[in-house]
């Protein structure tokens, strides 16, 4: 089994930071890509940035400029640094990861979610 533990959300206001990090543990025998996804109340889960193990980026367009996803490959865990932060980026961020198991197997697991909410 491979478990996420997220943590760093909270309120913060208006053109604040905020550091999101979520370690993965369990039987992992690779990595590729790690990332953050944030839903809306009613809407689909939507990608914020992710990163592969070779370290590309992809962020989303409402969010470039901002925020900066990074990751220790050593420690499986990735981070979100969110700086300028917007009403707008109010929502659940969960942490995705991909990779396989030690049995070869395909893995995708998502994390438990974590509020992140920006006051004005």
């Amino acid at each position: 089994q491979v478990q996420l533990v997220e943590s760093g959300g909270g309120l913060v206001q208006l053109g604040g930071s905020l550091r999101l990090s979520c370690a993965a543990s369990g039987s992992i025998f690779s990595i590729n890509a790690m990332g953050w996804y944030r839903q809306y109340p009613g809407r689909q889960r939507e990608l914020v940035a992710a990163i592969t193990s070779s370290g590309s980026t992809n962020y989303a367009d409402s969010v470039k400029g901002r925020f900066t996803i990074s990751r220790d490959n050593a420690k499986n865990t990735v981070f979100l640094q969110m700086n300028s932060l917007k009403p707008e980026d109010t929502a659940v961020y969960y942490c995705n990861v991909e990779g396989s198991t030690w049995s070869k197997r395909y893995l995708e697991v998502w994390g438990q979610g974590t509020l992140v909410t920006v006051s004005s």
